[in-house]
């Protein structure tokens, strides 16, 4: 009760201070001077509800050692238009943005000495609220993660992270692409684990804003019971898309009524029903594939009738589908038995800290893999969301039967780490 009725007092002020400002402009640099109508930021500036914006989770920027740092503003829900200046005056940078629970924005954006860049792009923020008198469920590993307080959250990493000036205004004109499903598609909080859900909004513009309601150990209809589709509802308005990815968890479930052609088929009605009674567009998409080779080094089917259900369900309520399975197939096949590791958390003992025990997921991606699934749904978007493809700020022209070399794939990790695997499998 008392968390609730602060993040009420939280949001409260947040909106009071949005409506008076519309806008927010912060000015990052270290001289005395501050461009007019925006906030000085210090290494002092630590984020408090008072305030409702600061520097957050980890210690300020001091600008002698080269770390990453967060920064948090109080802000209603609803999807933002952000632009991070980002460079200094007085040494060169390599920057990489994320948002929120590590969604991937902008990467590696290199600047010289004196030079600057404006970095753009349309973020989500959202909180577990629905109204006066529901709120969706969320569970005990989401509690005080980034995807479901009252703050947006922007994370500036990379080999020099460095920041001049944030903007940050409402952006209620743009699509909002509502992501539905488990683990494989959720914004994975810590490292080294990674899902294509959050690594998509690094290929597309501000025209559109994804919002990714995933999250672990979730089943379609778990997802309704939780309210996070009624959350999702909430926030949709008419031209806006939801992309629907379940089977994992759903297959598991047993018993009278249960089943892919059953009780599966009907939850995924209902996403389809709500979106389309709202002027959404739905967009089934079929599970990931799990590494489970057979003897010929072929991946099987461990989704039972799960994938073929979606299939029969998007013919028949014409419904755009990804045939995500069949990608995820091929890429895992593409990079053979042992290099396919390289896509999963599979590490050796040691890798992290605390880590006394060697990792082998065959569900979950790591980044270079979550990196991988996201191209492949991007080549599903090109047949089943063809009018969205204009709005990729970079065309991967990806193929999964030629996947990316890992060896020059480049990420720079979050300062937080999890040896425990997410739910679901």
């Amino acid at each position: 009760m008392k968390q609730k009725i602060l993040s009420a007092v939280v949001a409260m002020f947040a909106s009071c201070l949005l409506g008076s400002a519309q806008e927010y402009k912060f000015d990052f640099t270290t001289g005395k001077k501050v461009k007019e109508g925006y906030t000085k930021v210090t290494p002092d500036t630590r984020f408090n509800e008072e305030t409702g914006y600061g520097y957050d989770l980890i210690a300020s920027p001091d600008g002698k050692t080269v770390t990453p740092f967060f920064f948090s503003v109080c802000l209603p829900d609803g999807n933002y238009h952000v632009t991070a200046v980002v460079g200094n005056k007085k040494k060169a940078g390599n920057t990489t943005l994320r948002g929120e629970s590590r969604r991937l924005f902008h990467e590696s954006v290199a600047t010289k000495r004196g030079e600057l860049k404006s970095c753009t792009f349309v973020i989500n923020k959202r909180n577990t609220r629905i109204n006066d008198t529901e709120s969706v469920r969320i569970k005990k590993r989401e509690q005080g993660k980034l995807n479901w307080d009252d703050k947006l959250t922007i994370e500036v990493n990379g080999e020099a992270p460095q920041l001049a000036e944030l903007i940050i205004r409402r952006a209620d004109e743009v699509p909002t692409l509502f992501l539905c499903g488990n683990s494989t598609v959720v914004d994975q909080d810590q490292e080294p684990w990674a899902s294509w859900g959050q690594m998509i909004p690094r290929f597309f513009d501000n025209g559109v804003c994804f919002a990714n309601y995933a999250e672990s150990g979730e089943s379609a209809n778990t997802f309704i019971a939780a309210k996070r589709l009624a959350k999702a509802l909430s926030q949709m308005k008419k031209g806006d898309y939801i992309f629907i990815e379940f089977g994992h968890n759903d297959q598991k479930q047993k018993g009278p009524g249960k089943g892919a052609f059953y009780s599966f088929m009907t939850s995924l009605k209902t996403f389809i029903d709500e979106a389309r009674a709202r002027g959404a567009h739905p967009v089934l998409v079929t599970p990931t594939c799990r590494r489970a080779f057979d003897e010929n080094g072929r991946i099987r089917n461990t989704h039972e009738d799960f994938p073929e259900a979606m299939r029969w369900l998007a013919t028949k309520e014409n419904v755009p589908l990804i045939e995500l399975n069949e990608m995820t197939r091929t890429l895992y096949e593409a990079l053979g038995v042992e290099a396919s590791k390289r896509a999963f958390v599979h590490y050796p003992a040691g890798t992290y800290p605390k880590q006394e025990k060697a990792l082998a997921d065959n569900t979950h991606f790591n980044p270079y893999g979550a990196y991988q699934i996201a191209k492949c749904v991007i080549e599903g978007m090109r047949k089943a969301t063809p009018e969205l493809i204009p709005h990729l700020s970079t065309d991967p022209a990806y193929n999964p039967a030629t996947p990316d070399n890992p060896d020059t794939f480049q990420w720079s990790p979050s300062p937080f780490c999890e040896l425990d695997k997410p739910d679901g499998n």
